[in-house]
């Protein structure tokens, strides 16, 4: 089976797709030329036989560590054998239409064999290629996939897999060059790998270096940014939620699903940290994307799309693979897609007057679009859905869903720049809707026996979605009502210093671990600072040693659970890190009634 442990796993990318890369040296996940395109390698969920390159010394090492180069995606492993010892330096160049892994081996002291193992999978680990080998070229094409390995070894080939050894003394360089490319046209040309390296680091610490935020987590944060800036496809402005599908939840749970995918539900975050931040460009990329994947027809709007905007994501299962640590199905698609979800509204409009708040004024077609928006909530908010958790069962009246279509019409009445295309009797209108709502979510939401409000109308507990009330101004995070939630949720779904998302019966999953980055978040709204430190503090010790954060954190094993690396979990972390530093982050928390 594929190496077992997450967190043993960095992440390389170039604004169209990234790659997984053990520490052993071998690229077990890489989706080849979008982020939500067909995997060639997928040992990472399965075997070898799956697809993989592996990179490193003949013999096996002794010894191995690893960092990214500082404010940089550029991997860097160093191996240490008897004879010798090298840096493998793993990037992908950024450059339009490159679709390239670049791996360069650098001698450090004595002489190394080196090993190189290719065998590619195309769709999903389950089509071998047709190859053709020379001395230091190897093509392998199916349908319209076309892949080329440079090689400065000679290459021969072992039934589907390409090999390559070469030594390297101290001071000598190797690169490898795999590109990817259309099976009609011919192969691409190697990269200068000196140029490309260069060109690489260049273009992430440029990128970074527009934060200029003091903090007291500088590492974490910067780290953060750089990973969520990795997982935005260029071409369209829209972040995926993680590279990866279906690395499991829990063991033996089945909640295994596909996160390459965008969420409306996470634009809040994504724009709130972007711009708290100062990444005006790529939160006003983001925002346009938004509104282009939304359309003209607020009742046809999707919870998530492709990276491209487009929406067709039904769900299948590659039977083939099985799965993660054994751990199956492997999902493809996210049949979540068609769920009613009545957040997204909140989350749009709330992600629109957030930017407008930052100078980026919807136009006028926009305009018409939010109009649009908030009369459809006015036909739907009283209906039920299956919540921010996005539970494949019974519909229900799940209360974050509920507060967060009271927040699109809140937005709509309080941001000029969203309501200037309305007349006044449509605005008063609004305007006493959305104080209706404000008053039945109050009235069947909470429990006035627990004086806390509940996951769901008529629950009897709480959950950490609950936590989004005060962060999204519904009510004063001074409310006792709030206080009493917060308190609730800290008694009951906090184990270890890390927040549960739910009480999940028979199955315990990890601790969720952007549920963390929104307690603190509290916390430090309520003043209690040392508390909101301590919680931010779990939070960060959750990353691997690469700083990189998965869905979930298994709490009792010490080990990351779910997708990886996980967008959602590191906005949690610089939207906390800013709110330290005293930013209001336009969440509209001091909008509350």
């Amino acid at each position: 089976m594929a190496e077992k442990l997450i967190e043993d796993y960095g992440m390389i990318a170039d604004g169209q797709t990234a790659a997984l890369v053990h520490r052993n040296g071998s690229i077990n996940w890489l989706c080849w030329p979008r982020f939500d395109s067909d995997a060639c390698f997928a040992a990472l969920l399965g075997t070898r036989s799956h697809g993989y390159w592996k990179l490193a010394p003949a013999g096996g090492s002794t010894s191995c560590s690893r960092r990214y180069r500082a404010d940089t995606l550029i991997l860097e492993t160093d191996f240490e054998v008897p004879t010798g010892r090298v840096r493998l330096i793993d990037f992908m160049p950024i450059h339009d239409g490159a679709c390239a892994v670049i791996r360069i081996v650098l001698g450090l002291a004595g002489t190394v064999e080196l090993r190189s193992e290719l065998d590619l999978r195309f769709d999903y680990g389950s089509l071998r290629p047709a190859l053709e080998v020379g001395d230091d070229r190897a093509v392998a094409f199916v349908g319209p996939d076309l892949v080329v390995l440079h090689s400065p070894a000679k290459l021969s080939r072992q039934g589907s897999c390409i090999l390559g050894e070469v030594e390297v003394r101290e001071g000598e360089q190797v690169a490898f060059c795999l590109r990817y490319g259309s099976a009609t046209a011919l192969p691409p040309p190697p990269l200068a790998p000196g140029a490309a390296l260069h060109a690489t680091e260049d273009y992430w610490r440029g990128w970074i270096a527009k934060f200029d935020i003091e903090t007291r987590w500088p590492e974490a944060v910067r780290r953060s940014l750089l990973t969520l800036k990795a997982m935005i496809f260029r071409a369209s402005g829209a972040i995926i939620a993680a590279p990866t599908t279906s690395l499991p939840e829990a063991q033996g749970s089945h909640l295994n699903w596909d996160y390459r995918y965008c969420w409306l539900r996470d634009a809040t975050f994504t724009l709130s940290a972007l711009l708290g931040a100062g990444y005006r460009d790529e939160a006003k990329a983001f925002r346009d994307w938004l509104l282009r994947a939304a359309g003209a027809e607020p009742e046809k709007i999707r919870i998530m799309y492709r990276v491209d905007g487009s929406r067709r994501l039904e769900e299948w299962t590659a039977s083939w693979l099985p799965g993660y640590a054994g751990v199956g199905p492997v999902r493809i698609g996210n049949a979540a897609a068609s769920q009613r979800q009545l957040d997204v509204y909140g989350e749009l409009l709330n992600s629109i007057a957030g930017a407008a708040k930052a100078g980026i004024a919807p136009t006028e077609r926009e305009s018409e679009l939010i109009t649009a928006v908030v009369d459809h909530v006015e036909r739907v908010w009283e209906q039920p859905d299956h919540g921010l958790w996005e539970l494949r069962g019974d519909s229900r009246h799940y209360t974050y869903s509920k507060v967060s279509a009271w927040a699109a019409v809140d937005r709509f009445v309080s941001c000029t720049d969203l309501h200037r295309a309305a007349d006044r009797p449509f605005l008063q209108q609004m305007a006493a809707l959305r104080d209706r709502m404000h008053r039945e979510i109050c009235e069947k939401a909470f429990d006035s026996r627990r004086e806390t409000f509940v996951e769901y109308y008529g629950a009897d507990g709480v959950d950490a979605s609950l936590l989004n009330l005060p962060l999204l101004g519904f009510l004063p995070v001074a409310d006792e009502r709030i206080r009493n939630t917060i308190k609730a949720i800290e008694r009951d779904l906090v184990h270890e210093g890390y927040v549960h998302r739910r009480s999940s019966g028979a199955i315990r999953q990890g601790a969720f671990l952007a549920c963390s980055g929104w307690l603190a978040e509290c916390q430090l709204m309520q003043g209690r600072r040392a508390e909101a430190e301590r919680t931010f503090e779990h939070l960060l010790h959750a990353r691997n040693e690469l700083g990189l954060l998965a869905e979930e954190f298994n709490v009792r094993d010490r080990r990351l659970a779910g997708n990886f690396p996980q967008g959602l979990s590191h906005l949690a972390l610089v939207r906390a890190a800013l709110r330290f530093e005293g930013s209001a982050l336009n969440r509209g928390e001091a909008q509350g009634k």
